[in-house]
């Protein structure tokens, strides 16, 4: 599991126009989440991309120095969430999640698949990456950067599910044994293919009516939800970004 370092600056101030003051002066607005509490920091973009594009991406374990206004603190943590512009590209905000080497963590992890061209690609098969990622427990210090499968030998009908997934001792894949990662589904023939094709859609029904002139009432749930510190000063024309290749 790689490691890199990076420095990030406490804050008092938030919200947008605090987020658009340290955007100008090259920074990018940030929360570290941990320990039940949200902190504001500011950090360099540079260091956030650098993580992107490392080995293990967002899983990578963060040795933060916090600077504050009377003292220092170190910290490890994870990158949980960035945003970046739509159309620029840039980075505009960045969560962080504080960790603890000692205990167990729930992370994706992505799968690649490797070796050469499965045997029933070459009979015409057609492969089928079902699950590009996949959920795992462990320590921090145990997590993978990602899960290489093997799918040369694979034959047309033939899968890999979950189940047959090994990984190193300590790691619990949490997703559901019976799922199939990888598989090499038959060649569809010319005659499925056209009445797919010709086929004219059926009509839908109509949604049954359960209690006529009543109307269902979903009562409000109340929780503990903490909301995050940032959101007033998150840009609101973002889409969340895709994970760095």
């Amino acid at each position: 599991m790689q490691r890199i370092g990076l420095s990030a600056e406490s804050r008092e101030k938030s919200g947008k126009g605090a987020a658009r003051s340290i955007r100008r002066d090259g920074l990018i607005p940030a929360v570290l989440y941990g320990q039940g509490s949200a902190n504001t920091i500011s950090l360099n973009p540079a260091d956030v991309l650098k993580i992107l594009h490392s080995e293990s991406g967002e899983n990578t374990l963060i040795n933060l120095k916090l600077k504050g206004k009377d003292k220092e603190a170190e910290k490890v943590a994870i990158l949980r969430d960035f945003q970046r512009d739509p159309v620029t590209g840039k980075l505009l905000h960045a969560d962080l999640f504080e960790i603890s080497m000692d205990k167990a963590i729930k992370v994706k992890v992505h799968v690649e698949i490797t070796g050469d061209q499965p045997a029933g690609v070459k009979e015409g098969g057609l492969l089928q990456h079902n699950m590009r990622e996949v959920t795992v427990e462990c320590l921090p210090s145990l997590i993978p950067d990602n899960i290489k499968i093997d799918a040369s030998a694979l034959k047309i009908g033939d899968v890999i599910h979950v189940r047959d997934i090994n990984v190193a001792e300590g790691v619990t894949i949490l997703d559901d044994s019976t799922m199939a990662v990888v598989s090499v589904a038959a060649p569809m023939s010319e005659t499925k293919l056209e009445q797919m094709l010709t086929a004219t859609p059926a009509e839908a029904k109509e949604p049954e009516v359960a209690a006529k002139g009543k109307e269902a009432v979903a009562p409000a749930e109340e929780g503990a939800k903490v909301e995050k510190a940032e959101k007033a000063e998150k840009p609101e024309k973002t889409a969340k970004a895709e994970k760095a290749k």
